[in-house]
């Protein structure tokens, strides 16, 4: 494509959930004109993810969870939006992307398709009993399996198999959890307040099978029979697999784009390629692939600007991660991979406040519970950025 084409040619952005919608909203308010082109595998509603695991304590359905359709969407953000069609090939050196036989050209091009949840491999003839729990169609179809049914088993117990766990027992199931680990969170959190998380949910009625791993699920009768490795079975009547998210990388791959875990971007979120840029789960920024709102929100309004031409490294200061177990409120700011140092854990029964110190001293994590989760406002003062700030040289660089 000529510069002159490219003048003329839309802002691509593959995917409308967090990322691309507050993307092309946060864009909008920089530039009103150049032609906005959103494409998405789903049926492109607008909804807050994080609320997926709150639906059933809030008794509410997908589409109670969604906030916005297509439509009214397309005509809020001045775009079009290409709905159920899917990005079959990206072509970089055309600056252009490929749905099916059509060529789609972009003046720059965001990918911002998230993350796939990770396959549990299942013997026996009800893996389609397993649902995963990615995105609001997801939550539709697994809402609609558990109506009439009591006996859902989690596999997983890290935060968002905690967080289904909470909602779901609160919504009046009955709950069993299952992970190959010794600890909930076990990535997150410390041994005390994981122990907390737990006890929380245990007093809600959950039930935790933890180092074991699920080898069979079968019918019998209107029921399932889940089997373990240690050889327990257990009676469910649905599974949810809560077991972790995988960056999407297969088309960038294949397109030549560096990738490692996520899609490799620099701190203007800039792919190998020109005018490619990725955000939010898919993105590895700096090495860094985090799976949370705040750095996500944090990329997009330094993309936005980047792609009004204020060129504009991201920059994380401290990212705490709220935790939504109303039944033990936790609020966790890990240490980064690597730190060196040791955790304190001080207070009592489910009230715990662990702090992770460096060698030198210095504050590198946190971990509270309970009513401690009010100290974390002081405590973020404490915290050093996750990204610092560039310096003013390095920001105003541009490969293009």
């Amino acid at each position: 494509m000529n510069d002159t084409n490219s003048k003329h040619a839309p802002l691509v952005i593959i995917g409308t959930g967090l990322a691309g919608y507050n993307l092309a909203r946060e864009f909008r308010k920089l530039d009103s004109e150049t032609p906005l082109l959103l494409i998405t595998a789903d049926d492109g509603r607008s909804y807050s993810k994080p609320m997926l695991s709150t639906g059933f304590a809030m008794n509410k359905d997908a589409d109670a969870l969604g906030m916005t359709v297509a439509g009214p969407m397309a005509i809020q953000l001045n775009a079009e939006i290409r709905t159920h069609t899917r990005v079959t090939r990206l072509e970089p050196e055309k600056r252009r992307v490929w749905i099916g036989s059509e060529p789609v050209p972009y003046r720059d091009l965001v990918i911002a398709w998230g993350a796939q949840t990770i396959e549990v491999p299942v013997a026996g003839d009800a893996q389609d009993a397993i649902f995963p729990i990615n995105d609001l169609l997801d939550y539709g179809r697994f809402r609609e399996a558990a109506q009439g049914k009591r006996r859902v088993l989690i596999l997983g117990a890290g935060l968002i198999g905690c967080e289904f766990a909470n909602d779901l027992l609160q919504g009046g199931y009955d709950v069993a959890l299952v992970a190959p680990c010794e600890q909930v969170m076990p990535s997150l959190l410390p041994v005390e307040p994981a122990a907390a998380v737990q006890r929380g949910l245990e007093s809600l009625g959950a039930r935790f099978y933890l180092g074991p791993v699920l080898e069979r699920l079968e019918r019998h009768g209107a029921s399932l029979v889940a089997t373990l490795s240690d050889g327990q079975r257990l009676d469910c009547d649905l599974v949810v697999s809560a077991v972790g998210l995988r960056p999407r990388v297969e088309l960038a791959a294949a397109a030549g784009l560096s990738v490692n875990r996520g899609i490799s971007v620099d701190r203007h979120l800039r792919t190998s390629a020109q005018h490619v840029y990725a955000l939010g789960d898919c993105a590895e920024v700096d090495g860094l692939n985090l799976l949370y709102v705040m750095p996500l929100m944090s990329g997009v309004r330094a993309l936005a600007r980047t792609l009004t031409g204020q060129l504009t490294p991201v920059t994380y200061g401290p990212m705490p991660i709220t935790v939504k177990t109303p039944v033990c409120p936790l609020v966790v700011s890990p240490p980064a991979t690597g730190s060196v140092g040791n955790w304190q854990v001080e207070g009592e029964g489910n009230d715990l406040k662990a702090l992770f110190h460096g060698c030198d001293g210095r504050l590198l994590g946190y971990a509270l519970t309970g009513s401690a989760v009010k100290e974390r406002l002081a405590l973020n003062k404490q915290l050093p950025p996750v990204l610092a700030e560039l310096p003013q040289v390095l920001s105003l660089k541009s490969r293009d």
